[in-house]
């Protein structure tokens, strides 16, 4: 016995506007959350910045690298430019004194093993307040 003789077969059909409405959606929130960023390359230009200069503290060593690498303490060169004879200079600059802070007055074309010596000269010789100092720009 067929009961479906006066109906039609209908087929299912899917409604298309809603999917693309919904994708659509998802499209601009990906666009509007996704962050682009340009890392085509790093540009640093060192040694300047844009601060006033700070009081003179007594409790300072100042320790000047030259851009050929030889290293100053107080304005007195040092002969020898390892890490262990900057970590002597360093402690007979500071005397008595407690906790000194390090103040590195490096050359723009000095290099960075240079740097990096005075800097573990000092932690060495057990001074761990490092600075540097820096120029304005003209």
């Amino acid at each position: 016995m067929n009961f479906q003789r006066g109906r039609s077969h209908e087929e299912p059909e899917i409604n298309l506007i809603p999917m693309i409405d919904v994708l659509l959606v998802i499209i601009i929130f990906l666009m509007l959350t996704t962050t682009y960023s340009k890392t085509s390359g790093l540009e640093i230009n060192l040694p300047t910045a844009d601060a006033t200069k700070q009081v003179e503290q007594p409790n300072e060593i100042d320790v000047a690298v030259t851009s050929a690498g030889q290293v100053l303490i107080n304005k007195s060169p040092l002969t020898v430019t390892d890490v262990k004879s900057i970590a002597d200079g360093l402690r007979r600059a500071a005397g008595e004194r407690q906790d000194p802070v390090i103040v590195i007055n490096a050359d723009a074309k000095a290099t960075h093993q240079a740097v990096v010596d005075v800097m573990q000269a000092a932690q060495t010789a057990g001074y761990p307040r490092i600075s540097f100092a820096t120029q304005t720009p003209r």
